[in-house]
């Protein structure tokens, strides 16, 4: 009994500690997103700045696209409609692919592009670093 207790018990330290580390990257990523989006914006005026406000907001208010479900849903739970909206801004891949994409080719060299991908990412990453992730089908966040 004690070799199963104790081997169960390192398995949950090691996630535990896979864990807390997966989560400070992305801390450090939010950290990082959000200096360059600062950045940008006192390099470029208030419009990269407002676009990289708005960005960083931005994947959050997708829960109004089912605002009326709302107070039917679970505590916690998204409504199952405006889960593929959420997903969508949330995945970390759809901003980091623009921003590969914003330094190699000209059209998209506009700084306030740059700042709002930043502000976009900075959210993802804080979000990930808080223990928000995607979220299930029925609106739950994923295990």
């Amino acid at each position: 009994m004690s070799t199963v207790t104790t081997a169960t018990n390192a398995t949950t330290t090691h996630r535990s500690a896979r864990s807390v580390a997966r989560r400070t990257a992305w801390l450090a990523g939010a950290l990082f997103w959000s200096a360059f989006a600062v950045l940008e914006a006192v390099n470029h005026g208030w419009l990269a700045g407002t676009l990289a406000l708005t960005f960083f907001v931005l994947p959050d208010l997708t829960f109004l696209v089912a605002l009326d479900d709302a107070p039917r849903m679970a505590k916690g739970q998204l409504p199952p409609c405006a889960v593929p909206y959420y997903n969508a801004l949330h995945r970390a891949l759809v901003p980091l692919a623009l921003l590969v994409a914003y330094t190699v080719q000209p059209f998209f060299a506009w700084a306030p592009l740059f700042a709002a991908l930043c502000g976009w990412m900075a959210h993802i990453s804080y979000d990930r670093a808080f223990g928000y992730g995607l979220r299930t089908k029925e609106g739950f966040q994923r295990g």
